[in-house]
């Protein structure tokens, strides 16, 4: 696992999607740089060394319970990987299909910044995890339609979260990942093993949030060894 240098200990950082895959190693990698880690998911679940909320992009109400709970916090980093997939050709995309991917992948996280915005830190840094699907320029899949527009969606949200917010300090940047072998993966391309573990990944994005925002601020990163 990548060092991580112990004078970041006890930072208080929130990770969205943090049940399993990326999510869950991201936040084991921070708890085991000392941070106070606040993990959240759809459904209840425990995490070693971490607090744990639920959390439904999808809800205001979900929204504001989090909000609350961690009231008297005051978060310097964010990873927003909570993340949804709809896997169809285009013709049998129907409008349900495209407000899942809307809402969890891009205007749920979008409402939860602003939503704690209060929260933040001075020089608070906001991770949204992206996908090279939503990199502008990188090989596009057939059946990924809706998930890659929604993931250049969120792509654009720490360009333009910078623009509007950069100058109170925060800093916000999207990383765009390549082929990680997790269950979202295997459910977009099935057979396909991918050469980046979650542990590799989870300590990579841990590292970027700690760190990321001393050198780069409204940046689109690529992250990536394959794609798929």
């Amino acid at each position: 696992m990548q060092h991580l240098e112990p004078k970041l200990v006890m930072k208080h950082v929130l990770v969205t999607g943090a049940s399993r895959g990326i999510g869950r190693e991201t936040a084991r990698a921070l708890a085991e740089a000392g941070c106070v880690v606040h993990a959240t998911s759809r459904s209840p679940f425990a995490l070693e060394g971490c607090r744990t909320y639920v959390l439904d992009h999808r809800s205001a109400e979900s929204r504001a319970n989090l909000v609350a709970s961690l009231a008297g916090v005051r978060l310097d980093g964010l990873v927003l990987n909570a993340g949804a997939l709809v896997s169809k050709p285009f013709t049998e995309l129907t409008q349900q299909d495209f407000d899942l991917m809307g809402q969890v992948n891009w205007s749920g996280p979008a409402l939860l910044v602003q939503s704690l915005l209060p929260l933040f830190a001075p020089s608070a840094h906001c991770v949204f995890i992206s996908s090279m699907g939503g990199f502008q320029g990188a090989s596009k899949y057939p059946g990924l339609l809706a998930y890659a527009t929604s993931k250049m969606a969120m792509a654009g949200l720490a360009e333009s979260l910078q623009a509007e917010l950069g100058s109170e300090g925060f800093a916000f940047n999207a990383l765009c990942l390549g082929a990680v072998q997790t269950e979202m993966l295997a459910e977009a391309f099935p057979g396909y093993t991918a050469p980046v573990t979650p542990i590799a990944m989870g300590s990579a994005v841990a590292h970027f949030v700690l760190r990321g925002h001393e050198t780069q601020a409204g940046q689109v990163i690529p992250l990536a060894k394959t794609n798929p």
